[in-house]
């Protein structure tokens, strides 16, 4: 970044010289990390650290712009601000990212990056290029808590939720390593590599509401990293609470991990459904693209052979969904050490994608991205967290 000073503030005000008494430095561990704060978060703290309330909106909407849109990380470069206000902002905040642990790259594009958090945790986050399009897959919990018999991270067990800027950190970290922040002073965004972000990586993020809903706030905003909320798709197991929360306070895509048509199989793949079953998820997705102004609710499949991949469980799916805008994504397994389940044969996959898609459904067959680096979709796990269970001891939890 360079310090090239803009031609306005975020807000469109000119630059000013305020006269602030400087506190005292805090200890680094004291300062306020501002990646994952709100506007309102925001302004709180700025005020709380000596910012004049009459001038805490302005302040807000420029430290906005150097941090979500420049990705600007020194209080120092913020050159629309006063030199001693940037003081005070060194002294009482730091702009803190994850660290990244480790970074491969799959011989189809895909990057896949260790991040380290905060006590030391790890998680997992996804870069997946498409053509016209690159979509990120981020993670909102250390571990998971639902267990889910045919997932690798189900096999590590839930350490803690991720803040909301650990959640944001994710995000901005992805854009340094591709290089797409704008020039500063510009008012380009350029080619936007990250165009599109999915809540799919390690947890459940509706057991983190408030977190996720935050940092996706953040995100969304359009003064900074600016993706709408059409871009965003958050994946839930079915904590039927919280769906109808996430259409009001969140607004997002929403897709289902649904895998199965009878409660006795979803029981198995997902304990969750044990809580809410299928009747009790289907009636808070009926509800939700209204609630949410969304187009449609994407149901996730994984292909499972000899489980749920006969052609009897496509007509049961098709008469689920009956009248609920849907989309069925197809996954093929994407199989991990010690995985109690098999891909389906492709000739499955295809006469159970044409039985939905002659009911009148989109059944795309997704495309697995980054097997060989241990990052396709179920794969997911710290590296500190990869000790092999054996094949039988999973099975025997997924009580096969």
């Amino acid at each position: 970044m360079t310090d090239q000073t803009p031609a306005q503030t975020a807000v469109g005000t000119p630059i000013t010289q305020d006269v602030l008494t400087i506190p005292r430095r805090l200890p680094d561990a004291a300062r306020v990390n501002i990646v994952g704060l709100t506007r309102d978060q925001l302004r709180a703290a700025l005020v709380e650290a000596g910012t004049p309330e009459k001038q805490a909106k302005m302040r807000v909407g420029q430290i906005w712009q150097w941090v979500y849109y420049w990705g600007v990380r020194d209080f120092a470069a913020m050159t629309n601000l006063a030199k001693d206000y940037r003081a005070l902002l060194a002294d009482r905040f730091e702009i803190a990212l994850p660290e990244v642990v480790s970074r491969q790259v799959s011989a189809d594009g895909t990057r896949k990056y260790l991040v380290r958090i905060a006590g030391g945790h790890e998680v997992e986050v996804v870069y997946i290029p498409e053509e016209g399009r690159g979509t990120l897959c981020v993670s909102s919990q250390v571990g998971c808590t639902l267990t889910c018999s045919f997932c690798h991270t189900g096999t590590q067990k839930l350490v803690r939720n991720l803040t909301a800027g650990e959640i944001v950190g994710q995000v901005m970290l992805a854009r340094d390593d591709l290089g797409e922040w704008p020039a500063v002073g510009t008012g380009s965004t350029g080619d936007r590599l990250v165009s599109n972000i999915v809540l799919m990586g390690m947890g459940e993020p509706l057991y983190n509401f408030e977190n996720v809903r935050d940092a996706m706030r953040v995100v969304m905003d359009g003064e900074g990293i600016g993706l709408g909320r059409r871009r965003i798709t958050l994946s839930t197991s079915g904590i039927v609470p919280e769906i109808a929360r996430t259409a009001e306070e969140i607004g997002c895509q929403l897709a289902i991990s649904f895998h199965a048509t009878t409660d006795e199989v979803r029981d198995r793949l997902v304990p969750v459904n044990r809580k809410w079953n299928i009747e009790t998820l289907l009636a808070a997705l009926r509800d939700y693209p209204k609630l949410s102004n969304s187009e449609r609710i994407t149901f996730e499949y994984v292909m499972l052979k000899d489980v749920n991949d006969s052609d009897a469980d496509a007509r049961r799916l098709v008469k689920l969904i009956q009248g609920i805008p849907a989309k069925i994504n197809l996954i093929p397994f994407n199989e991990w050490p010690g995985a109690p389940y098999q891909r389906s044969d492709w000739e499955r996959i295809e006469a159970f994608a044409d039985i939905i898609y002659k009911a009148g459904y989109a059944s795309p067959i997704r495309t697995p991205r980054g097997e060989d680096i241990m990052a396709a979709c179920g794969q997911l796990k710290s590296a500190t967290e990869r000790a092999r269970k054996s094949r039988a001891a999973i099975a025997a939890e997924a009580g096969l």
